[in-house]
């Protein structure tokens, strides 16, 4: 896993070219990518006026890269969590960042104006080839591995136990190739959701324990 962290600044070089599907702000569905970038923001950096997605690709632009599928986050950009699981001839590398001050239970809503926003970004490549539809399974593994990483980690709400916040983005990555299915019973279904499982519980349980931001 090459990552380089030069805040506000977090790379993830996937070692090449990959089909990337995401509902990230910069270069969101269905795209082909080599990196996934993180760019730190605090609450000055975003006035309610400002359109954050046109501010985030200009700052792409003056990197040099407009290409990256790309997050914003408000988490400390060094407290980044990554895990890897090998599962057969599977592995998965997971990286996120996770903040929980704006959390949410799902089905349900609070009042967040005049409160910090949070996030979790998650962006997880994966070794197998896959089909297009193989990769919409796999994002919605990552989905059910971060939303019982959440609730494991125990933030509770008035409204519940949460289960993400109103912000979360996920990045998968994998190369084209032939395999249609990635549940819960084969090796890619399992490498999936133990490196996102293994990265939400950790980041979650460190904000929890430590800064709360």
């Amino acid at each position: 896993m090459t990552l380089t962290c030069t805040p506000p600044w977090l790379e993830f070089d996937l070692g090449e070219e990959m089909q990337v599907l995401s509902f990230a702000p910069h270069r969101p569905g269905a795209v082909t990518a080599r990196h996934i970038l993180w760019r730190e923001v605090r609450n000055a950096d975003l006035p309610p006026d400002l359109d954050a997605c046109d501010w985030l690709a200009g700052e792409l632009s003056a990197r040099q890269a407009s290409g990256a599928v790309a997050f914003l986050t408000s988490r400390t950009i060094t407290k980044y969590v990554t895990r890897i699981a090998q599962v057969g001839e599977v592995r998965a590398d997971a990286v996120v960042t996770i903040g929980l001050s704006n959390a949410e239970r799902i089905g349900t809503r609070l009042d967040r104006r005049g409160h910090d926003w949070g996030t979790i970004n998650i962006a997880l490549r994966l070794s197998a080839g896959l089909t297009p539809v193989a990769l919409i399974e796999a994002m919605s593994i990552v989905a059910q591995a971060r939303t019982a990483a959440v609730m494991d980690a125990g933030h509770d709400l008035p409204t519940g136990r949460a289960t993400g916040t109103g912000t979360d983005c996920i990045a998968v990555a994998a190369p084209q190739g032939a395999e249609r299915f990635v549940g819960l019973h084969t090796e890619a279904g399992e490498a999936i959701g133990r490196a996102t499982y293994e990265a939400v519980l950790d980041g979650a349980r460190d904000w929890m324990a430590t800064d709360m931001r």
